[in-house]
């Protein structure tokens, strides 16, 4: 039987639903039924560009008035150390280009790599402010703004106390209208690259959880962008369950030193509450 013992919410959440969708990504696996953590699973664009975004948060000032800068100086760093992360095209040119601009960009990409915000952040208003400052450097369209946003402020929610019913009733009211359930999509939900053609999708998944591990492989199982729609679920489900303390060890074993690295930091810096 697995731990049902809990880890407090945590930065490593961003990574690890990323790893568990690694293997998936390019060979759906339409059922909840799959090891959750195989030999097979890897790191990628979204797991090194969510450290990225911890780092710019750790070396930002503390007004965060250069978080932008160092999003743009994080992403570039950690990009280009590890290039082998399947990144968009788009993107893969911003990671090498000395002056680097947004390219109005409403990718998923957005969403899958802004969840240390809501670590961060000491409000809603605050995860907006954020969110549009490491966002806007490459994402600036509206659509990759909103994706980014609906998602931090919905981890922001989960892991300050809302109920699954209150963070639904938010994002329905403010980004999202979501007409559909699960079983609406599982047979013809296909690979989306789009932020609202993902974003609604992950946290469906979510709301229709009955538990942390429950909710990731709700997101796997409808297919598509199968990491990132597993960054993007189990960001908030991380949020508002807690994870598996045999998981959280588990997952360690993927991750280098230099990843752990900055991990460890943030959690040293952003202590989180006990699940």
């Amino acid at each position: 039987m697995k731990s049902q013992v809990k880890t407090p919410q945590s930065f490593i959440f961003g990574l690890q639903w990323i790893i568990v969708g690694s293997r998936f990504e390019w060979d759906n696996n339409r059922s909840k039924e799959f090891t959750f953590l195989h030999k097979n699973c890897f790191p990628t664009d979204d797991s090194f560009m969510t450290l990225a975004i911890g780092a710019a948060l750790l070396r930002c000032r503390t007004d965060f008035s250069d978080l932008s800068e160092q999003a743009v100086e994080w992403m570039q760093v950690i990009g280009r150390a590890y290039p082998n992360g399947a990144y968009g095209n788009r993107f893969n040119g911003w990671l090498y280009n000395e002056h680097p601009q947004p390219y109005n960009s409403f990718g998923n990409g957005a969403a899958m790599r802004v969840s240390a915000v809501a670590y961060v952040a000491g409000s809603i208003s605050e995860v907006k402010e954020l969110t549009h400052a490491v966002t806007a450097v490459t994402h600036n369209h509206p659509e990759g703004l909103k994706g980014a946003e609906a998602t931090a402020v919905a981890i922001y929610m989960a892991r300050t106390g809302s109920s699954l019913k209150d963070i639904r009733r938010h994002i329905t009211r403010h980004y999202y209208e979501i007409d559909f359930t699960q079983d609406d999509i599982w047979e013809d939900y296909l690979f989306d690259e789009t932020c609202q053609r993902t974003v609604p999708q992950a946290l469906q998944a979510f709301f229709e959880s009955s538990g942390f591990e429950d909710a990731i492989r709700n997101a796997i199982s409808i297919g598509g962008d199968s990491d990132t729609l597993a960054a993007i679920t189990g960001s908030v489900a991380a949020a508002y369950y807690g994870v598996p303390t045999d998981i959280r060890q588990k997952i360690m074993e993927y991750m280098d030193k230099f990843h752990l690295s900055i991990l460890r930091e943030f959690e040293r810096r952003y202590p989180a509450a006990a699940k």
